[in-house]
């Protein structure tokens, strides 16, 4: 296990600044979870920190030795590739132990080390195989199992499930879930994905154009979002922005009229204005469907409803808005259909003009 500190560092290519500046530190044993749109910096990142690209400024530290400089092979990582890389003309056996051979580590020990990754991954069965003779979610397998027989000081994932279809992305989201509780290395995973940084991290860092809006757990992150851009890009689906003004401030709360006509109340946690133009946030799963005719309430019309068994989505289409309500209970509700609903203003957040949140923590 190892720790990270990366301290203010910038990369540029030319005149280009992909990342103007980043510093983050990443704990003994923590599974850090680097999530953001394609081309938002994160694989970038990633690669400085395994050293595949140099940086322009700033210092990386593991466990405290500056490693800025320093070739890949002499910072004690190990990275696994969105694709696989396997050796074809190797077998599972080979592939796996092949980084050892080269590093000249005596066989005994490169047939330990693989016998034990292939027992953590369930693959003893495949050892003399070839990759052309596995799955996509073996292939994979053996990638992380070529990384585990290093025993590294750091595991570095840059996005190693998205070439595998939905149900076996479940399966090796299962996987390094399991890995990660048996392994207690310190993890950096690069993923697009919200629902494998969700569902795989101890701590996310949502990026944006190089920068980092939010560093956080899953569930500080889904419920108290610093800004705009992190409320909208954690949570599936997304959360639901409304455009409104702020009608009066007292007592330390806002009184917001909506666009769509019902006015809420929320506690405030940062200055704002009254006449201020607002955007007040709700997720799925806190609008609550209510009977026509309820005061400080909004009726409109379905424009699909996916009905997923567990779950039914209700869209609607408000001008500008388009709002998705989550209710188990509304398969009755068809495509066309009025809908009633209530936003309980203990559930909404307040983003100012930029985009910054000013309600209170819920």
């Amino acid at each position: 296990m190892a720790n990270l500190t990366i301290e203010n560092i910038t990369k540029s290519y030319g005149n280009v600044t992909v990342i103007p500046g980043l510093s983050l530190d990443v704990g003994e044993g923590e599974f850090c979870v680097l999530v953001g749109p394609s081309g938002c910096g994160k694989s970038t990142l990633l690669r400085i920190i395994a050293g595949l690209e140099p940086i322009s400024s700033g210092r990386i530290l593991i466990d405290g030795a500056d490693v800025s400089d320093a070739e890949p092979p002499e910072r004690g990582i190990a990275m696994v590739f969105q694709s696989y890389a396997l050796y074809p003309h190797m077998n599972v056996d080979r592939n796996m132990g092949f980084g050892l051979e080269i590093a000249h580590t005596p066989r005994p020990e490169i047939k330990e080390r693989v016998a034990r990754a292939a027992e953590k991954l369930k693959l003893g069965s495949y050892l003399a195989r070839k990759p052309r003779e596995l799955s996509g979610g073996q292939r994979q397998r053996v990638a992380i199992g070529r990384a585990i027989t290093r025993r590294p000081k750091l595991f570095l994932l840059d996005e190693p499930l998205s070439n595998l279809d939905a149900a076996l992305r479940v399966g090796m989201r299962v996987e390094i879930a399991r890995l990660k509780a048996e392994l207690a290395s310190t993890m950096i995973y690069v993923t697009h994905d919200q629902v494998e940084a969700m569902t795989l991290a101890d701590r996310i860092v949502v990026m944006n154009n190089g920068r980092i809006e939010q560093v956080g757990s899953p569930i500080e992150l889904y419920e108290n979002p610093a800004n705009l851009f992190v409320a909208g890009f954690i949570g599936s689906p997304a959360m639901n922005f409304l455009d409104g003004q702020v009608a009066a401030v007292a007592n330390g709360k806002a009184q917001v009229k909506l666009a769509l006509g019902p006015e809420i109340e929320v506690g405030l946690g940062a200055r704002v204005e009254a006449g201020a133009r607002v955007t007040v946030g709700i997720r799925p799963e806190h609008i609550r469907l209510a009977a026509p005719g309820t005061a400080q309430t909004h009726t409109g019309k379905a424009f699909m409803v996916e009905m997923l068994g567990s779950d039914t989505f209700i869209h609607l289409r408000e001008g500008n808005a388009q709002i998705v309500i989550r209710d188990a209970e509304a398969r009755r509700l068809r495509m066309g259909d009025s809908v009633t609903m209530a936003l309980p203003s203990p559930a909404c957040h307040l983003f100012d003009g930029e985009g910054r949140r000013v309600s209170a923590r819920p």
